[in-house]
């Protein structure tokens, strides 16, 4: 793992202003190096879709490594109503970032995004997830992150989504998009609990730290690229008490 994959790790247990200093730190000795970060990649919409809802808003849940890029991502995604950063797919009643950043509890960093289906569909959200949210042949880690709360996972809220996402995958699978088979997992049936306010809108609020740099404003770049007109300049962010 990287030292900013280890940074962004051991900040489980680190202060807000502490894990700034590190990620700042670690940030410095990434930039020294030539790799890109990842761009996107062009893939097909899905055969089935979800059905025309009368519903005003729908909502959805995915992972795909550090929360703060994925939400970043469908921020800027016209329909979305609202993209919170959370925790999914664990047993327990509750979940916070300092036990879930132990890799131990079966949570993964996950976005609720809630949208407008008759502007953006459920199929096209997850178009846009599997494109350019993350890299979905990864297991169990994103770019400098490692571990099973940095896996890719969809957590469908019904029935239907879960029939959409397993026939996408397979649809992508055999079609060989990608150069490696698709590692991202499907949960039915888990809650979602938000996470702390310091992790909220976070690419918007801190779009010069070394890692948003690096590993999540190419993915907003991505979007804008191949998905211009569902492209929006200016992110719907969550509204954070206090």
């Amino acid at each position: 793992m990287s030292n900013l994959g280890k940074a962004r790790t051991t900040g489980a247990w680190l202060s807000r202003g502490v894990l700034a200093a590190a990620v700042l730190a670690a940030g410095v000795a990434l930039y020294s190096r030539t790799a890109s970060a990842e761009e996107g990649v062009v893939i097909p919409p899905p055969s089935i879709d979800e059905k025309q809802s009368t519903a005003k808003t729908e909502t959805a849940v995915f992972a795909g490594g550090c929360f703060w890029g994925v939400q970043g991502v469908f921020q800027h995604v016209n329909g979305v109503i609202d993209a919170t950063s959370g925790y999914a797919g664990g047993q327990q009643k509750d979940a916070i970032y300092e036990i879930v950043g132990s890799g131990d509890t079966g949570h993964a960093e996950a976005v609720k995004v809630t949208y407008d289906p008759g502007k953006v569909s459920y199929g096209h959200l997850l178009q846009i997830y599997f494109s350019v949210a993350h890299d979905p042949t990864q297991l169990n880690r994103q770019g400098p992150d490692s571990g099973t709360q940095y896996r890719s996972t969809i957590f469908p809220t019904n029935d239907e989504q879960a029939k959409v996402a397993r026939a996408y995958i397979a649809e992508l699978d055999r079609a060989k998009v990608f150069e490696a088979k698709i590692a991202t997992t499907i949960e039915p049936g888990k809650a979602f609990f938000a996470a702390e306010g310091y992790h909220q809108n976070f690419l918007t609020l801190n779009p010069t730290y070394p890692y948003i740099v690096y590993n999540d404003l190419p993915k907003i770049e991505n979007l804008k690229r191949l998905f211009t007109k569902d492209y929006r300049a200016e992110p719907v962010l969550v509204k954070v008490s206090g």
